[in-house]
């Protein structure tokens, strides 16, 4: 026989000895520091899972995507031309969403944005509203917060969103050059003050004409969005739709 051909069988036998040892390895991590559901933070999770199946299936979800118009577009009512919008969970205080969202933001759970991103784009591939978007754009942070954070949590959404999708997503056309305080505490129109002048558009030309999806993590007062939509919109022929992971609802 061949040398090439024993030299093939010792790569593969090495490949399947390494993969039983890492799989053996990850089994004996997983007694010591189980993987809990990253919504919960009860439930012991197979590798590569984040949620439990019992939060999956309470995690409240809003159906926005079905309807051109929603609770998400009232809120931008008489302040942009905004084509249609989704979210994927409600957002309580105290609720599993939040904890979502929390370990996303502040404890670096990238992948909770990429899997999230991956259901909401399940939903949207599946409504006649999305099927002209041509590019994904999370609204950015500023360099000095995202250096500070490691990972700009939107963009890990628009990423999940653009693989299921199969839709480009793009983090340098719409960037943020001034550093804005806290958006917490504040009010709708203090929030809006504190961003309108914060975000401006690479390369306009790139994006004439675009249908593009507005991606963000949550929506709360709208502000962030709206003011990111604003410049979008100054550009010519685009259409501006928007998602983001969660809506923020009042108890």
């Amino acid at each position: 026989m061949p040398k090439q051909y024993f030299v093939n069988r010792l790569l593969f036998f090495i490949f399947k000895t390494m993969k039983t040892i890492l799989r053996s390895l990850d089994d004996a991590f997983c007694l010591f520091y189980p993987r809990l559901c990253l919504a919960c933070g009860m439930k012991h999770l197979p590798p590569k899972e984040i949620i439990c199946p019992t939060c999956e299936f309470q995690l409240p979800r809003t159906d926005f995507h079905l309807f051109l118009e929603n609770d998400f577009t009232k809120k931008f009512w008489g302040r942009i031309n905004l084509h249609t919008a989704a979210s994927l969970f409600y957002f309580y205080k105290k609720s599993k969403t939040q904890h979502l969202i929390h370990n996303l933001k502040y404890k670096g759970k990238k992948e909770i944005g990429v899997t999230l991103g991956k259901m909401l784009g399940k939903k949207l591939i599946q409504s006649p509203l999305y099927q002209n978007i041509d590019l994904i754009i999370p609204i950015p942070l500023h360099l000095k917060k995202e250096i500070q954070r490691g990972f700009n949590q939107s963009a890990v959404f628009a990423q999940g969103l653009s693989e299921v999708m199969n839709i480009p997503w793009s983090s340098d056309r719409l960037i943020r050059n001034i550093y804005t305080e806290t958006q917490t505490k504040k009010s709708r129109l203090e929030r809006f003050e504190n961003v309108v002048k914060a975000f401006e558009v690479e390369k306009p030309r790139l994006l004439e004409n675009l249908h593009i999806l507005l991606v963000d993590d949550v929506l709360t007062t709208g502000a962030t969005l709206e003011a990111g939509a604003i410049k979008l919109l100054e550009v010519k022929g685009v259409k501006v739709s928007m998602a983001t992971i969660a809506f923020a609802k009042n108890d």
